[in-house]
């Protein structure tokens, strides 16, 4: 173990040649070649080895039995961003936490709006009227404190339905008790499961919530408590935790961490309120069934404070001093949320329902586990705002294009610099006879072509 050193990936991907083809494969293949395929269906132990696997499954959450088609969409949406993964430098932060930056200032204006939010109710149904050509919503059925309602759905009235939860059965637990791992009813899926009964073109909701091994992982608020704890974290970072900017401009993956621990310090104060002597760190790791190198316990059975004494054995604390740091110098809150990669599984067109199904007249699937018509990728804030505006757009007829996304992956410029990024500034090696490669490069060096391949270190 290397206790708070740098890893010293110095900022290679380590593509071999192999891992190289089969990248550019991925890329180039249709989503239909990669419907139902994993990650690991795909690549060799070369990719898999790579400093530019261990930067991605990190900063995205990604496994190796995930969906390929999912990944290539990713490579698509984010490939002007290629050279920012092994330091970050592309990443944007909010002053301060999401729910006070994002969703606070928003609620606050639909409130203002007239719009009535309801809380504490569960949905358990929607019926349908269903017939050749048309499919109407008709009522809406919940649970409030024990008691069924219903609504019942005109043809102009509208229903928008976000189906699936990633933090559905979500468990928190405290400094002392470990965050359990909640198998049993998840209402949010279930609701999905009976209306998807309903109809073929609502979408497969097991394909995603049917496998909690696959899609559970563990994270951890840590809240230092006194300045002993960030002393590590501004070695680590080369920035003060308590200067009011980005302290580690992203997420600090610990590479031979048997959980394969990762963590980030975001600006501070993450929360308006919080005092200013403390700093809020959040942590994850990717393999949650492994015993840990401090605590060799797995992540999942381990309170807050075994998470904290693993962490402060990774950021480089003396191990005689991780004990009572871990005790009184910190509050952990970890969480195990069983469905939180769900929507990586892998898929197949159907899996999930159109964001406005063929012949639906007055309903609407929104969020992740909606399909949109723009070309984007799921986990991002603008998915789940593509799929609502794109609802409203078709269904109040709106004669307005949702903003497309950035197009990156077809601009010759980014795919040169990204391919360059990728092979850590090696050139492109042309086969062949010395004689044809040199009559090959003066032809191409002639051309618009040769000044892009110079620019981006690729000849």
């Amino acid at each position: 173990m290397k206790q708070g050193q740098d890893a010293h990936t110095d900022g290679l991907f380590t593509l071999s040649e192999q891992a190289q083809k089969e990248l550019i494969a991925l890329f180039l293949a249709t989503r239909k070649q990669m419907e139902t395929k994993r990650i690991d269906e795909v690549f060799g132990r070369d990719f898999f080895n790579s400093n530019f696997w261990l930067y991605w499954r990190t900063m995205f959450a990604f496994e190796e039995w995930h969906s390929a088609l999912e990944m290539k969409l990713y490579l698509h949406r984010f490939i002007h961003h290629i050279g920012g993964l092994p330091d970050f430098s592309t990443l944007k932060f909010t002053k301060y936490n999401q729910y006070e930056s994002l969703v606070l200032p928003l609620s606050k204006w639909l409130l203002a709006q007239g719009v009535n939010f309801r809380y504490g109710v569960g949905v358990t149904d929607i019926d349908f009227d269903i017939k050749r050509g048309r499919k109407q919503a008709t009522a809406i059925r919940w649970l409030e404190n024990g008691i069924e309602g219903s609504l019942i759905i005109g043809a102009d009235d509208l229903v928008f339905m976000t189906i699936g939860s990633l933090t559905e059965n979500s468990d928190m637990g405290d400094h002392h008790t470990a965050a359990r791992l909640n198998e049993g009813p998840a209402p949010a899926w279930d609701l999905w499961r009976r209306i998807a009964a309903k109809d073929a073109a609502f979408g497969r909701p097991n394909v995603f919530c049917g496998n909690i091994p696959a899609s559970k992982w563990e994270s951890a608020t840590i809240t230092t408590l006194d300045k002993r704890i960030p002393a590590y974290i501004r070695k680590i970072a080369k920035r003060d935790p308590f200067s009011g900017k980005v302290v580690t401009g992203g997420i600090v993956t610990v590479k031979d961490s048997s959980w394969l621990l990762s963590w980030t310090t975001n600006r501070q104060p993450h929360f308006k309120r919080q005092p200013s002597d403390q700093v809020v760190v959040w942590v994850y790791s990717l393999f949650v069934d492994k015993a840990g190198d401090y605590v060799r316990k797995p992540m999942q059975d381990c309170t807050g404070e075994e998470i904290t004494q693993e962490w402060l054995y990774h950021l480089g604390v003396p191990v005689a001093s991780i004990p009572e740091l871990a005790a009184g110098a910190a509050k952990t809150v970890p969480v195990m949320m069983p469905y939180v990669t769900s929507f990586f599984m892998p898929r197949q067109a159907g899996d999930r329902p159109d964001v406005v199904p063929k012949d639906a007249v007055n309903f609407a699937f929104i969020g992740q586990f909606a399909e949109s018509g723009e070309r984007d990728c799921i986990f991002t804030t603008e998915y789940s705002v593509r799929t609502a505006m794109e609802a409203v757009y078709i269904l109040l007829k709106i004669e307005r294009g949702v903003p497309e996304v950035f197009n990156s992956t077809y601009d010759i410029r980014k795919l040169l610099a990204a391919m360059g990024r990728l092979r850590d500034g090696n050139e492109i090696e042309i086969p062949g006879p010395a004689f044809l490669r040199e009559l090959i490069l003066k032809k191409i060096e002639a051309t618009e072509l040769g000044e892009l391949l110079n620019k981006y270190h690729l000849r």
